[in-house]
Formats: C-alpha cells, sequence, structure tokens
C-alpha cells in the first residue's frame, strides 16, 4: 500500500464524503463487463496517470458522480480547494445501428431471458459485432473526457479515478453501458418483447382497436376445460439454474434508499430474497436443490 503520496508527484486535498473504492488493492472490478470498460480505458492512459487515478479512487478523492445523457459527470478532488470537473462521453449508437443489434439480440432466446433478469450475457459482444458496433469503446473517439485540472495530458488522473468508479457503477448496473449508447433498459426490453412476440403491422393494429368490445368470442367449456393442460411434449425443453454473476441484480440496479443510521436495505432484503430462492428451489426441485448448493459452494 503507497503511504507517501509525495513520491508521485502529488498532494490532494482530503475529500470529505468521498466515493471510496471498494477493493482496496488488486483489481477494481468483479463482472467481466466491469473489467472490459476498466481495459478500454486503460488502453487510453499512460502508467504513471493509471497509477495515480487508481490511488485517488481508493483514496476516495471522487466525491461526487452523476449520469447524464451518453455518459456522467464527476468531481475529483486534487490539490486545490475546489474539486476538478471531469466529463466522461460515450458516443450513442444511432438509430440504425440499435435496430440491427435488436435484430441480433431477439434471435437468441437466452438473450432477451438473461436481460430480462438483469444480467449481462457472456457472449453479448459477439452479437453487437454481428451488428457491426462493439458495446464497449474500441476507439478513442468513441470515448470523449474533458477535465478541468491544468493538466495538459488527456485522459489525466482525475480522469482515470473517475473511471475507475464508474467501473464500479458497471458492475452493479449493467444496463449502465446500454443508457450511454443512447438505450435506456426499458426502450431494450420493450423493443425485444416487441421483437420475440411479433410486430403486428399498423394496420392490423388499428383494426383491432375499432373492433368492438362485444364481438370478442368467449372461451368454450371444452377449451375452459383444457386451459391448464401441457399442449406439445417438453421432452426438448431444458432448464438451467446458477446463480447470477452479480448478487441481487434487480437490487443492486434500484440503489439503496437513503434511510436515517446504518441500516441497509440491500443487506435486510438480501437473506429473504435468498431464504425465498432456497425455499422456491426445494419445492421445485426437491433433493436435487441441495445437490446443486453443494456443487456451487465447491
Amino acid at each position: 500500500m503507497i503511504t507517501n503520496n509525495g513520491n508521485w508527484g502529488m498532494n490532494p486535498r482530503k475529500a470529505k464524503g468521498g466515493i471510496k473504492a471498494r477493493t482496496v488493492r488488486g483489481q477494481f472490478v468483479t463482472t467481466w463487463w466491469g473489467q472490459r470498460w476498466i481495459q478500454a480505458m486503460e488502453r487510453l492512459v499512460t502508467a504513471p496517470r493509471l497509477a495515480r487515478g487508481q490511488y485517488y479512487a481508493r483514496l476516495g478523492q471522487v466525491t461526487k458522480m452523476e449520469e447524464t445523457r451518453g455518459g456522467v459527470v464527476a468531481y475529483v478532488q486534487g490539490s486545490r480547494p475546489k474539486p476538478y470537473k471531469v466529463t466522461i462521453q460515450v458516443t450513442p449508437f444511432t438509430r440504425a445501428q440499435w435496430q440491427k443489434v435488436l435484430d441480433v439480440l431477439a434471435n437468441q432466446a437466452i438473450f432477451t431471458a438473461q436481460l430480462l433478469a438483469g444480467e449481462m450475457p457472456d457472449d453479448i459482444e459477439q452479437a453487437f459485432a454481428a451488428a457491426g458496433v462493439s458495446l464497449f469503446p474500441d476507439r478513442s473517439s468513441e470515448l470523449i473526457t474533458k477535465c478541468t485540472c491544468p493538466d495538459k495530458a488527456n485522459p489525466c488522473k482525475h480522469i482515470a479515478a473517475a473511471h475507475y468508479i464508474l467501473g464500479e457503477r458497471f458492475d452493479e448496473d449493467p444496463f449502465l453501458l446500454f443508457r450511454l449508447r443512447g438505450q435506456t433498459q426499458e426502450q431494450l426490453l420493450e423493443a425485444l418483447r416487441r421483437r420475440r412476440g411479433g410486430h403486428i403491422p399498423r394496420r392490423q393494429q388499428r383494426r383491432k382497436q375499432e373492433k368492438p368490445a362485444d364481438v370478442d368470442q368467449p372461451f368454450q367449456p371444452e377449451e375452459i376445460r383444457r386451459f391448464w393442460q401441457m399442449g406439445a411434449p417438453l421432452d426438448d425443453f431444458t432448464v438451467q439454474i446458477r446463480t447470477p454473476t452479480v448478487p441481487q441484480p434487480l437490487l443492486r440496479r434500484l440503489g439503496e434508499p437513503e434511510l436515517p443510521g446504518p441500516l441497509s436495505l440491500h443487506a435486510q432484503l438480501e437473506e429473504a430474497y435468498d431464504a425465498i430462492t432456497q425455499a422456491t428451489l426445494l419445492i421445485a426441485f426437491g433433493d436435487a436443490a441441495a445437490e446443486l448448493e453443494e456443487v456451487e459452494e465447491e
């Protein structure tokens, strides 16, 4: 651990209430998509500024970070009294590019299922590549950074520090990547639902809206009796149960509410959710659920 920051050629003022990185040493992020973001940034920053950026991030010099349209704004406390303003912008995809991406994603049900569950599919980069784009910035022109500090280098250590904290935000919310590229979580999932469910032509939609409600035919008695019966056989249908890469991704995306005192609502809910999950698995699979849990622990 670094204790003498004078050797680093910098003496930042101590930040009050700064956002400290979760890790004290080693790797900053835990998910593969967070690591890909850090890698994209590290290709643009020199080694000395990377090291100083890491030091700033772990020291808690990033005092504030807010999401904006197509990027983020962060404030980093340096050696001067007023924190420096850092902006990180990612070039959004065009509407045509997003249409190609959505078409590719919708062709595989696993992508839709994992995204609906709040997970980032392992091979989603290949889907974006098939559409002719990259989810992560792969060119310097796609990643625009600015800092109000006097350092002429861009990216500077303040930008690097903001990048590392942003990488941890990606760990918690993979949909942040999509928002930076111009598509919100709601827009993405709704577009995938429409494609998976089939597109209804506008003329047919108008006819459906104009159709009187009383002409709808009710279920016939025989149809009601068969309503809960299985139709086609499910011999080829398989179910895979595995823990998500990020524990409780939905809770993490919702964020920690502001409550008085040290109480963490996430910590309380995670215990309840884990207990509910285990009970559900036992009801559904019996002894197989216990065997699955033992394999995961190993």
